[in-house]
């Protein structure tokens, strides 16, 4: 029955081709297997399989594929537009051509192929696997082989997930999508998942990341709420005051991690590590609002704004950065696809099949969970050239196509202004009684 519905609402041209390709991609993207296979870093396999899967969807479309654009994914194309109509206008053209060539222009494409070719929860499960596996498997490896650096867990892996806070944001991202597999799962593998999110969660401690962790005691406040509260799992309101009272307990002990957690709001305080990044941060965060108020239509180009900067560095806000580079058309549309994203979440919770199917039910939250957790990271990180944000977004298209819902909400019915509508004859004449005639 699933299955039938989700198929009845899947858009004509989708190939079971393109989503192969799509799982590949996804897998490349997460796995990253040129950096433990000498010399597969010359390959560019994901640029391949993201191109192959694009080309076949285009094609489909051509086809006579109908299917309409959600409208997250429409206001990701309309970014793209709008910077690249920055370019011409960035203090650095060629930088900020690379930019939105070979980094943004990845993300409409992402968001698309996911919302168009995902059509059934089955397919969606897997890709999910396949973020939350990567991720709980990056942070298992590297608290084992104690890979850090001045102190702070760092990813055996490149991009992505190498740097401290990074790891630490796409765990709490990813952390209630590994919750809601341990709901699904029997057995074993039920103990698998949760030794994954407890390496998860001392994770987060071990990077030392102020924004990963304020994102994922959010990530922890939803899943209560949902799982625990709404979903009436009793033991996950239990298990999440312990593990705040663990966490607490380790701040109490630990002099380096409570001075750590101090300094988020006074600063470079003894024994935080923070060397002076608060105060910087601040500075980078004045700096690029006042550049997106003196260039606000087409900003200083993408990528642009740390050459501004004799260090530089990025403004660690992806939206104050995003309008400095980009101009406030930018951040208007990407505010936009984030509430587009938030509103498929909303109706999906409202759809018929969110009330019947607890797989899908959990799932939903998970995202949902997710979803704000990134909210709150990225007013502390530079994420708008990563392609995470873009994957949630597309997840949460394709998760309201899946429930049976249109991409778009229907258009309210015009209500007829029935005094111009009506002849004379018609407002002013009454009917006669039945006993007439």
């Amino acid at each position: 029955m699933a299955t039938a519905v989700a198929e009845s609402v899947a858009p004509p041209m989708r190939r079971p081709f393109v989503y192969a390709l799509l799982v590949a991609f996804s897998w490349l993207y997460y796995y990253r297997p040129e950096d433990f296979i000498p010399g597969l870093a010359y390959v560019p396999m994901a640029k391949i399989t993201g191109i192959i899967a694009l080309i076949a969807l285009l094609g489909g479309m051509a086809g006579g594929g109908n299917a309409k654009l959600p409208p997250a994914v429409r206001f990701l194309w309309l970014l793209l537009v709008q910077m690249a109509l920055c370019i011409p206008f960035a203090i650095w053209r060629g930088g900020a051509f690379s930019t939105v060539t070979q980094k943004f222009s990845k993300t409409a494409v992402v968001a698309m192929l996911i919302s168009m070719a995902v059509v059934t929860v089955k397919e969606l499960r897997r890709l999910l696997w396949i973020q939350v596996s990567a991720v709980a498997l990056v942070t298992l490896f590297s608290i084992l082989l104690r890979h850090t650096r001045d102190g702070r867990l760092e990813g055996i892996q490149k991009s992505i997930l190498e740097n401290p806070n990074d790891l630490a944001i796409n765990i709490a991202i990813s952390f209630p999508l590994g919750l809601a597999f341990l709901f699904r799962a029997k057995g074993f593998t039920k103990v698998v998942w949760a030794l994954a999110l407890a390496f998860m969660a001392v994770g987060i401690v071990l990077t030392y990341s102020r924004s990963g962790l304020l994102a994922f005691i959010l990530c922890l406040g939803v899943c209560v709420w949902e799982y625990g509260i709404k979903g009436k799992r009793r033991y996950i309101v239990w298990t999440t005051a312990i593990l705040l009272v663990g966490g607490l307990g380790t701040a109490l002990t630990s002099s380096h991690y409570r001075a750590r957690v101090e300094s988020i709001v006074a600063g470079n305080i003894e024994g935080s590590g923070d060397k002076g990044s608060l105060d910087v941060r601040k500075g980078l965060l004045k700096k690029s609002i006042w550049v997106a108020v003196t260039h606000p239509l087409f900003g200083v180009g993408p990528g642009c704004f740390l050459a501004l900067d004799r260090g530089w560095l990025v403004a660690h806000n992806t939206y104050t950065e995003l309008a400095a580079e980009a101009g406030l058309p930018a951040i208007t549309l990407f505010l936009l696809a984030l509430g587009a994203a938030l509103n498929n979440v909303r109706r999906a919770k409202n759809s018929a099949r969110y009330q019947d199917d607890a797989e899908i039910r959990v799932f939903t939250q998970a995202l949902w969970a997710g979803l704000v957790a990134y909210m709150l990271s990225a007013c502390f990180a530079s994420t708008e050239y990563n392609l995470y944000p873009y994957f949630l977004i597309g997840y949460t298209c394709a998760m309201l196509r899946i429930v049976g819902e249109s991409p778009s909400p229907p258009a309210r019915p015009r209500r007829e202004n029935m005094k111009w509508k009506k002849t004379p004859y018609e407002r002013f004449s009454r009917p006669l009684p039945s006993s007439v005639g």
